[in-house]
């Protein structure tokens, strides 16, 4: 119970709030523009922001040797692409709530298989009966927010 009021819970909670924002955001921008470029004007603005905090906390860019790192760890990169556009077209039309709620289905359910067989470098966290049942039980709760 107490990982539940944790800094880290709170800090990933505060995390979903900007998604579902984000979401919301990138969703009317592309409707403004088109899908394409609302996605790349958004991670163009993102590099921009990202490089600043390297430059104000001097993080040591060079410091690090890029090529030892796995190949599957930069995929990163293509995956927000694939998720900004992939939520900026579902929210339109299914809304904000399902949208999310689906996002979230999704990201607990390959979780939960991440933790359990220990893929992309994450230690093995087996999963047990009782995550097998919150996730039959996300599932219904998921069903009662669609409209």
């Amino acid at each position: 119970m107490l990982k539940l009021f944790s800094l880290p819970f709170l800090v990933a909670a505060i995390s979903g709030i900007a998604m579902a924002i984000q979401g919301t955001i990138n969703s009317s921008l592309s409707q403004k523009t088109s899908l394409l470029s609302a996605t790349l004007v958004v991670h163009v603005i993102g590099t921009l922001v990202a490089l600043a905090a390297v430059l104000a906390w001097r993080a040591p860019l060079l410091k690090y040797n890029w090529g030892s790192v796995p190949w599957y760890m930069y995929l990163g990169g293509i995956l927000s692409v694939l998720i900004v556009g992939l939520v900026a077209v579902s929210i339109p039309k299914i809304g904000v709530c399902n949208a999310t709620t689906a996002i979230i289905i999704g990201q607990v359910s390959m979780a939960v298989l991440i933790d359990h067989f220990g893929w992309l470098g994450m230690g093995r966290l087996p999963w047990n009966p009782s995550q097998l049942i919150g996730i039959a039980l996300f599932a219904a709760g998921a069903k009662l927010l669609f409209r």
